[in-house]
């Protein structure tokens, strides 16, 4: 019996949205805050007690200075991976979904190999994927109501996905929030 697939997807901590003049899907993007830096350093630690041994992250500032400072904590060096990035202004769907799942397939291969993986990216990219994992419509809204632009997971919050055998179902559940979340429909 192989081991199971463990993947970890974190959306990056607060960034500053001040700055309009920065666009927020290409690099640079905006920074983290002070919050932001705090959150990420909670988020660390989070995934360093769920066994996390590989980060990969985004281009973009706010995930890499996420990543380093989960990465400070984990005593690990981030990878960039360009396929997990923000979903841009003028990108399809569908093309948000094919890059990042192929990303998020590879990754859970890989942690059957040498354990739990964790891709710190953005909001809309885990929105694609969970849906395309087929997690239940009125259970992907409840979320994205209670969190900002709609995202599926507050600032430096984190999605798990496991699956246990390869004939089982992905098991995917919000198991990281750095603030309080309702975490049912009930």
């Amino acid at each position: 019996m192989s081991a199971p697939a463990v993947v970890y997807l974190a959306r990056h901590a607060t960034p500053d949205w001040s700055q309009k003049h920065i666009r927020y899907d290409i690099p640079p993007g905006p920074p983290l805050t002070e919050q932001g830096e705090e959150e990420a350093r909670r988020l660390g630690v989070y995934l360093r007690e769920v066994g996390v041994v590989r980060v990969y992250v985004s281009p973009l500032e706010r995930t890499r200075r996420t990543a380093e400072l989960v990465c400070e904590v984990l005593e690990i060096t981030p990878i960039v991976e360009p396929g997990i990035a923000e979903w841009r202004r003028d990108e399809p769907e569908a093309g948000v979904r094919d890059r990042f799942r192929s990303i998020w397939e590879r990754a859970a291969a890989e942690s059957q190999a040498i354990g739990p993986i964790a891709l710190v990216t953005h909001g809309g990219p885990v929105r694609a994927l969970l849906a395309t994992l087929e997690l239940a419509h009125d259970e992907l809204d409840h979320f994205r109501n209670q969190f900002d632009s709609r995202n599926p997971m507050p600032p430096a919050g984190v999605w798990s996905t496991v699956r246990e055998s390869e004939d089982s179902p992905w098991q995917l559940t919000l198991s990281f929030a750095p603030t309080p979340f309702v975490r049912s429909l009930v």
